[in-house]
């Protein structure tokens, strides 16, 4: 099938959940589901492309893998962190704001848009299975699969301290700072970003690949300056009154070893 094609059918696949999520987050009145879904989003593109792709199958088979394990992953974890809890801040504010016009308006506001961010991000998993050359693993995807390990490392440790450490009553109230959280103030968004770099390296490897270089750029920047980094510390800043200290000891998104106080 031909590149446009499967793009094509993709993002139909893509449009198609995203409809069926919004329909059940009115029948839950619950906008954040829309989180839980979006890793299994990209497991769903990939596998798309996997069926109707006509690349290199020991590629296709790497690529899905790789994307299953991740999205898999992030959609279990958020759907355990976020069983039993109210609908997320930010989708109340917006419930509240366009009252009962909110249906229709989170259909292209939230789910209109994620799901236009995951098509675009998505890229790298999509062209990496449509091109037959080279018909073999190359340097280039082995890397891919070093890099790709160290960001779920990052991603799942990250959550996994995390969420002993809320667990505690103890630490009610104060700042994480201890395993991965010494280094980065936010391990589980950097090792999300170190992933898309590695799927951008097995598209790379690809004649045409080095044109998705926009999806890790673009998940990068929105991790660090949009719903990641900037969202998440504007809300910490207000509500744990020690996270301006651990802010100027810790960098914010590289790892890196603490400042002095």
């Amino acid at each position: 099938m031909a590149t446009s094609s499967v793009l094509l059918t993709t993002l139909a696949a893509t449009a198609t959940l995203m409809v069926l999520v919004w329909l059940l987050s009115l029948a839950k009145r619950d906008v954040s589901i829309v989180d839980i879904f979006w890793g299994l989003g990209f497991v769903l593109i990939a596998h798309v492309a996997c069926r109707i792709g006509g690349g290199y199958s020991g590629r296709k088979l790497l690529v899905t893998s790789l994307v299953a394990v991740w999205g898999i992953r992030l959609a279990v974890y958020l759907l355990w962190r976020n069983w039993g809890q109210v609908e997320d801040y930010r989708y109340r504010a917006m419930r509240k704001r366009h009252g009962e016009r909110f249906a229709w308006v989170s259909l292209y506001m939230v789910f209109g848009l994620q799901g236009t961010l995951m098509w675009v991000i998505s890229l790298p998993l999509q062209i990496a299975q449509v091109s037959s050359l080279p018909a073999r693993l190359t340097w280039l995807d082995a890397l891919a699969v070093l890099v790709w390990a160290i960001g779920l490392l990052f991603e799942s440790v990250g959550d996994l301290q995390l969420a002993r450490f809320k667990a505690d009553p103890a630490n009610h109230g104060k700042v994480m700072n201890q395993g991965l959280w010494k280094y980065t103030r936010h391990p589980n968004y950097f090792g999300d970003a170190v992933a898309w770099w590695a799927f951008f390296f097995i598209a790379l490897a690809t004649p045409y690949g080095f044109w998705t270089i926009v999806s890790p750029l673009l998940m990068t920047f929105m991790l660090m300056r949009v719903s990641g980094v900037t969202l998440l510390e504007r809300k910490l800043v207000k509500t744990r009154p020690q996270y301006e200290a651990y802010r100027r000891q810790t960098n914010a998104f590289f790892p890196g070893f603490p400042r002095s106080a």
